[in-house]
């Protein structure tokens, strides 16, 4: 599977092992940072994910912070985007069986490495149902997501005439 990663300062070296770890299980990954553990934000890193899954070719996308919870509510904010905190397997599939998820978020001061590497089998293994149900709730959550979305050329039409 074609994986795109990122992690903070804080989720610096459980990316590096996960990385390890999922290059010798046979997916292809795209890293777009951090690079060590000198202080960055989270939010730059869930952005570069969650473009990474959107329009970098990758299936899925993993997303590590200190808690996953800051990077959990960045992720969230771009629509298209369903990224989901997962501290045990059974959130770890059934995200992606019911909810479709396409990230999955870690906090690694939470989980240990080798329940980590276990989240993620997990996590790419588990296939959407596409039950009615499920399918009834995305639209849902699509719907919400359409009607709070700003239109970037409205915010910048709404700047340009502050200014003038």
């Amino acid at each position: 599977m074609k994986i795109t990663i990122g992690s903070d300062h804080a989720g610096f070296a459980l990316k590096r092992a996960l990385i390890d770890h999922l290059q010798k299980s046979g997916h292809q990954l795209t890293d777009v940072g951090t690079d060590s553990t000198a202080p960055v934000d989270y939010p730059d890193y869930a952005e570069a994910v969650a473009r990474g899954v959107l329009q970098g070719g990758t299936e899925r996308g993993i997303l590590i912070c200190g808690s996953g919870v800051g990077a959990s509510v960045a992720a969230n904010k771009i629509p298209g985007i369903r990224a989901g905190l997962c501290h045990d397997s059974y959130s770890a599939h059934q995200g992606v069986e019911h909810d479709n998820l396409n990230v999955l978020v870690l906090g690694a001061r939470v989980v240990a490495d080798e329940l980590a590497k276990d989240l993620c089998t997990i996590f790419f293994n588990a296939r959407f149902t596409g039950e009615d149900r499920h399918q009834r709730r995305l639209a849902k959550i699509d719907a919400i997501e359409r009607r709070y979305s700003i239109d970037p050329a409205v915010v910048h039409s709404a700047i340009k005439e502050k200014i003038s």
